[in-house]
């Protein structure tokens, strides 16, 4: 029985090895961090819902492709989160979705979300309360609303891509927050 109950012991010390539980450092990350979580699953969802064949599909000539869509999503969730979140300068330079497949843009995506989402960790209250100034609105607003924007902009996107699926008989992802 002894050797029974220090097994489950040491076993479940190795199961729980190495899985330390990370939180953001501020509250307003803690706040935050579920919400982007849903949003970026959701999106990565809707990213794998459509078939590869249909990443090329436009609605109408001036639309993006569903691709592009995705490559812009993942292309500027970095892209903002450098711009408006930490401050930095960063200047445009999107990938082209057309010689991308399906596979290449859901590794984007994840690359994408996974950049803003240690930043939601690691960012620190200071630098959160900074002001930035929004290029396309002129509006100044603190890094902690930027990310809101980073979110939005995703969001806007997304909603784009999940009507192509619906253009194209295919059940999108339920929305479940």
């Amino acid at each position: 029985m002894k050797n029974i109950l220090l097994a489950t012991l040491l076993f479940g010390i190795c199961l729980g090895f190495g899985q330390e539980q990370r939180t953001p450092k501020t509250p307003f990350t803690q706040m935050y961090l579920p919400v982007w979580e849903e949003a970026r699953d959701h999106c990565l969802q809707v990213a794998r819902a459509m078939p590869e064949e249909l990443y090329s599909y436009r609605p109408t000539e001036v639309s993006k492709t569903f691709g592009e869509q995705m490559v812009h999503i993942a292309y500027t969730i970095e892209l903002l989160t450098k711009r408006y979140v930490q401050g930095m300068e960063v200047s445009p330079n999107p990938p082209d979705a057309a010689s991308l497949g399906k596979k290449d843009i859901l590794e984007m995506l994840e690359k994408g979300f996974a950049y803003a989402t240690e930043v939601i960790y690691t960012i620190e209250q200071e630098q959160l309360d900074e002001p930035c100034v929004m290029y396309h609105s002129g509006n100044t607003v603190s890094r902690a609303f930027a990310l809101f924007y980073v979110q939005d902009h995703m969001a806007n996107h997304r909603a784009k891509a999940n009507l192509y699926l619906r253009m194209n008989n295919i059940a999108p992802p339920e929305y479940t927050w």
